[in-house]
């Protein structure tokens, strides 16, 4: 059975749950073979056990922290030796947290660059050569619309996500020569378990409780309603599919309209 990523290869950070799993489904269906890599193994291997892989498709993973620059490199040469190629990285690892800003510690907004800017940037740098002698590839980072407009009480998580928004469009004009595309999705309200966390967290330094937060948020969402994991899933198949090829440097709300 053809499919339209047959002979295709994904890298995907953050893939044993939430959005990256979505992500990770969605691929297996459309053909594409699979490197899934996140903190954990035992979410790794439930999620490698369940997808939809087409006959002629592999999964590899691989458990790493997304800080660890030399151990993310390792990963995109271990799938490179297994698999010969890579034609699409999805970063999707990523963490949350909420606090008033006189609030946050160095350190906090240390670690949150760690992992959701400084996680892309090593992926991206191991990746890219690779894809630049092919002339060929897609880098899908996984921003938020919090990289695309100011908030109270999530300023290093704002700071993180701007990060990752600037660097794909720098690194979108370098790679253009060489036909390789670097978007971003810039996801609202996603139904994950970590938007439990943002419920949580956000609802605390709001001072409220967590059924007026997500009123309060869903107010400000012209659709009503949260994003599905498998939406965010669909534009990440579009972004590193063939009719994307003419798309580059761009960063995608996926919102329900609530960033305009």
């Amino acid at each position: 059975m053809s499919a339209p990523f047959n002979n295709s290869v994904a890298v995907i950070t953050g893939a044993s749950r939430g959005i990256g799993a979505a992500i990770a489904r969605a691929f297996a269906q459309e053909g594409a073979s699979l490197c899934l890599i996140a903190r954990h193994q035992a979410g790794l291997d439930e999620l490698a056990a369940q997808l939809p892989l087409h006959s002629q498709a592999r999964v590899m993973t691989l458990a790493l922290d997304v800080t660890d620059r030399e151990a993310c490199f390792h990963a995109v040469d271990d799938t490179l030796r297994h698999f010969g190629h890579i034609d699409t990285l999805v970063n999707n690892a990523g963490i949350y947290q909420s606090k008033t800003f006189l609030n946050y510690t160095a350190s906090d907004f240390q670690g949150m660059l760690d992992v959701n800017f400084f996680g892309v940037l090593h992926f991206m740098q191991a990746c890219l050569p690779h894809m630049q002698a092919r002339h060929k590839g897609s880098i899908i980072n996984v921003a938020s619309t919090a990289g695309k407009w100011g908030s109270r009480n999530q300023s290093a998580y704002n700071v993180s996500k701007h990060a990752v928004v600037g660097l794909t469009r720098c690194v979108a004009l370098e790679a253009s020569p060489y036909q390789v595309t670097v978007n971003a999705i810039c996801p609202g309200f996603v139904e994950t378990d970590m938007l439990d966390e943002l419920r949580a967290q956000a609802s605390m330094s709001a001072g409220t409780s967590a059924e007026d937060f997500e009123k309060a948020a869903l107010a400000r969402v012209p659709l009503g309603r949260m994003m599905r994991p498998e939406e965010i899933a669909s534009m990440a198949v579009f972004l590193a599919s063939k009719n994307a090829t003419g798309m580059t440097g761009q960063s995608i709300h996926m919102d329900g309209g609530m960033v305009l």
